[in-house]
């Protein structure tokens, strides 16, 4: 089990490259901006739980992704700990240039809608059950 996850894993970030080349982001900053295209403020520890990334793993990506101009990050003022991130105008319209990416990877995916949702379920089942993930 864990290969074939590991390699269709691989592969399918494979696949996103030359689209996301296109818009100038890997695959890690696009899975964070599309949280930000969802809602558009959250902070640091929020985004970790939604991607099932740690801070390390996030922090230069918020990063790059600030000094690309598409994200602020700044301190809560309720709480100096918390890293609140925030998208930006620039960010927003990056979206608009995205909006092909999902189409052109529909195309790399040789499942029906209906094996595809089976899939989604199942994989999210093995997340939801992972206790390094809960």
């Amino acid at each position: 089990l864990c290969f074939p996850l590991y390699a269709a894993s691989r592969e399918m970030i494979k696949r996103y490259r030359p689209h996301l080349d296109k818009i100038g982001l890997t695959y890690t900053q696009y899975i964070v901006m599309m949280v930000f295209w969802e809602e558009k403020k959250q902070n640091v520890k929020q985004l970790g739980e939604k991607l099932y990334l740690d801070s390390g793993t996030l922090t230069p990506v918020l990063k790059t992704l600030e000094a690309k101009g598409y994200l602020k990050r700044y301190r809560s003022t309720e709480d100096e700990r918390v890293l609140t991130v925030e998208l930006t105008p620039a960010g927003a319209a990056l979206k608009d240039e995205a909006l092909f990416v999902p189409k052109e990877m529909a195309k790399h995916v040789a499942l029906t809608n209906e094996e595809a949702y089976t899939l989604y379920k199942l994989l999210y089942k093995l997340i939801d059950n992972a206790p390094e993930f809960n």
